[in-house]
């Protein structure tokens, strides 16, 4: 695991932040949420550590820290092994493999109770560079092998034994790199972690190792996040033959990586002292995955009312005929869909734009696949524009819907500066999308609807529901209106503010926890 960059101006800090794909280097929801924060409590030291998949996968950074972040940290968990690593092949320790085969029975089941932490308080000193279970033992022990080989001819379901291999190995390999890192970190009060996965697996061990309480911020379920990933990968291949193979069902192989990302999202989950998620419908599926519900709470998001809602007043008085879709470019955010609905609603309003706003970086093949996907239709350039990362309050005033044709959603920080800027939504029904929509309570129903929620894949819904609110007597005016009232109401980030504010003080008066031995 190798860092690009990285600086310490001290010792320790107040909060270390633990991001994973996120801020710096990559736009999007999470990253700006972390901008936020930072920007807001300029009072707090923070440290700060990245953690991405191979340096090549990012660019130039997205943001510039800011002078209270003490110590910045990044490190690339799926960087090749270098040649002079491969040394002579270990016998291994018999007594430390019991210990991991009782932790890997443990991890088959992710709601067994020894993940709350005992099984990887034990193992872990052993884990560490030349103990009985380093990466060494892992990459090239005979004990190693024995249990890998042992595992699939009682589990896999797979016939080729050679994906089995090398998945277990891609898999778990970052977990050895990830117990190194979390013995360089410097100190902090409270770590904070905006995901479970590999950050948030990283925060149960600086939990472990330190005592000091672990605060997880949820803002999607990335578990369910990464079920979503694995089941449109393509470099999962499903060796069964092609009359045994059903359509439907997970392969094995995806399904290991599940179990997996489910066990680690655990281990956060039974180390964090608070479990944070944005809207009550991810609360209970937290609960659902084993989160201890005395920890969960919901902390919606929230904007900076008063930068957004001056767009309003540059707002022309017609509504323009645009529907921009903000966000990256990548398979989640479903662009094709959004696409194809734009192409649908400009049979019927000839007239119609759509702009996709959002950096092609992530995913250039995908990005690729989409502009040849508009261009096949005959509205790339024409109706449909691919405008890339843009300072979007120069364009709220100029489009008349934002669009999200979503698989997957949290609580949309876009869908917030929208209303905030006078812009109703068309949106898929995932995450809070129906409730930021339409309302959480009696009470904030009673406002209205800010737009219209369509379901998944549906681009005739998605063109339709534009065509309403834009066309439509009053649709737009009064979308608009609920849009406005609903965001002033319930998402001032000075709410969200105060709550992390508090949260932050609890933790930090919270004594350090000391871990009994074995």
């Amino acid at each position: 695991m190798k860092n690009k960059r990285s600086f310490k101006r001290a010792e320790k800090a107040e909060v270390c932040l633990l991001l994973e794909g996120t801020y710096p280097y990559v736009s999007g929801g999470v990253s700006a949420w972390v901008s936020h924060l930072l920007t807001e409590f300029p009072d707090v030291s923070f440290a700060l550590v990245f953690m991405g998949s191979s340096p090549r996968d990012y660019g130039d950074p997205v943001y510039t820290l800011p002078d209270h972040v003490v110590y910045y940290e990044e490190f690339f968990i799926h960087d090749a092994v270098p040649k002079e690593a491969v040394r002579k092949i270990h016998q291994g320790d018999p007594q430390a493999f019991e210990q991991m085969e009782l932790f890997h029975q443990a991890l088959r089941d992710p709601l067994h109770p020894d993940l709350s932490g005992h099984l990887l308080r034990q193992i872990l000193p052993l884990m560490e560079k030349g103990k009985s279970l380093d990466d060494a033992q892992f990459l090239y022990g005979k004990m190693s092998w024995d249990m890998i080989t042992d595992y699939y001819e009682r589990y896999s379901t797979d016939p080729s034994f050679t994906d089995y291999f090398w998945t277990v190995r891609m898999m778990h390999k970052p977990i050895w790199e990830i117990v190194n890192v979390s013995r360089q970190i410097i100190p902090a009060q409270i770590y904070h972690t905006v995901s479970t996965g590999y950050a948030g697996f990283l925060g149960a061990l600086l939990h472990y190792r330190t005592g000091r309480p672990l605060l997880l911020s949820e803002h999607g379920i990335y578990t369910k996040e990464r079920k979503i990933d694995l089941l449109q990968s393509t470099w999962l291949r499903d060796n069964r033959r092609f009359l045994e193979e059903d359509s439907t069902q997970v392969g094995y192989l995806q399904d290991l990586w599940v179990r997996f990302f489910e066990s680690i999202g655990q281990m956060c989950y039974s180390a964090s002292s608070s479990i944070i998620s944005l809207f009550e419908q991810n609360r209970r599926r937290q609960i659902e995955d084993g989160a201890p519900e005395e920890r969960t709470q919901v902390i919606p998001n929230g904007i900076d009312l008063q930068r957004f809602s001056a767009l309003r007043a540059q707002r022309p008085e017609s509504v323009p005929l645009v529907v921009a879709l903000i966000g990256r470019v990548v398979p989640i955010k479903d662009i094709r869909t959004f696409i194809r609905a734009i192409f649908i609603a400009t049979r019927r309003v000839p007239e119609l734009q759509g702009w996709i706003i959002g950096g092609e970086g992530e995913d250039p093949e995908y990005a690729q696949e989409c502009r040849s996907f508009a261009s096949s239709l005959g509205i790339l350039d024409v109706q449909c524009h691919f405008l890339g990362h843009q300072q979007v309050d120069r364009y709220y005033p100029r489009i008349g819907l934002l669009a999200l044709s979503s698989i997957s959603e949290g609580q949309p920080l876009v869908i917030l500066e929208a209303y905030a800027a006078g812009v109703p939504v068309v949106v898929t029904d995932v995450g809070a999308c129906r409730e930021l929509v339409e309302g959480m309570t009696w009470e904030d129903r009673e406002l209205g609807k800010a737009g219209a929620v369509v379901p998944i894949a549906d681009p005739e819904a998605m063109a339709q529901a534009m065509i309403d609110l834009l066309t439509l007597p009053g649709g737009w005016q009064n979308a608009q209106s609920a849009a406005v009232a609903r965001v002033s109401r319930y998402y001032d980030a000075r709410i969200m503010e105060d709550h992390y504010r508090q949260l932050y003080t609890t933790l930090w008066q919270k004594p350090t926890e000391v871990f009994a031995e074995g």
